[in-house]
């Protein structure tokens, strides 16, 4: 489970890597749950049939999906990650999954324990070609009662208990997890997947394209 990791903000980056050319102000370089991060999704125009309307725009939301029907926003310190497996009847998910809300999580590096030494040492896992990681997802809207629209988003993650890479992270009887890292070439079609098909693109990135280094930030 990831519920560290650092975004990406860089302009040039997010051209290069993400074809979006809005830069989001004022955000912090390396987000918790509730914090305010960046995330890609299918443009809302996107199916009007106009050729200057992109298929996907950048906007700026919770990390931690917060339903329509939550009372406040404190829920995203529980919803940052999306168990593969359970989320088409959680109901903090649901919907979103339902209805095909597929967001792209533009990440510089993710944060994960590794407990091999006996205790909790945070660790840096980013991409070994050093680009950046475009993490799956689902982005849902929520209005409060002054009429203000809130964004927010959340990871998926599936099981990695045989992963050479992502089996290292966590107490050792704790069940291994890894957000869903996707391939460039999948980055459109994760946006514009139905739901039948959205669990294809669940899958365990290479272990071989993967690198980690002990991390100077704290684990709390």
């Amino acid at each position: 489970m990831c519920a560290h990791y650092d975004p990406q903000t860089d302009p040039a980056r997010l051209k290069s890597f993400f074809g979006v050319s809005d830069v989001p102000l004022d955000l912090k370089s390396s987000l918790w749950p509730g914090y305010l991060g960046p995330f890609l999704r299918k443009h809302e125009f996107a199916d009007v049939g106009d050729e200057a309307v992109p298929l996907r725009e950048l906007l700026v939301g919770s990390f931690g999906l917060i339903p329509h029907w939550a009372k406040d926003a404190t829920i995203a310190r529980n919803t940052y990650n999306a168990r593969s497996e359970t989320v088409h009847e959680k109901p903090s998910y649901r919907d979103a999954w339902r209805q095909a809300q597929h967001c792209i999580i533009p990440a510089e590096a993710i944060y994960e324990p590794d407990w091999r030494s006996g205790r909790a040492v945070s660790t840096r896992i980013t991409r070994a070609d050093g680009k950046p990681m475009g993490i799956a997802g689902l982005w849902a809207t929520k209005r409060n009662p002054s009429g203000d629209v809130i964004h927010s988003y959340t990871m998926l993650t599936i099981n990695a208990d045989q992963h050479p890479f992502m089996r290292l992270f966590h107490k050792p009887d704790d069940e291994k997890r890894s957000v869903v890292i996707l391939h460039e070439r999948d980055y459109d079609a994760w946006l514009q997947a139905p739901i039948s098909a959205s669990r294809d693109f669940l899958r365990l990135y290479p272990a071989e394209n993967l690198v980690a280094e002990r991390s100077q930030q704290s684990l709390l």
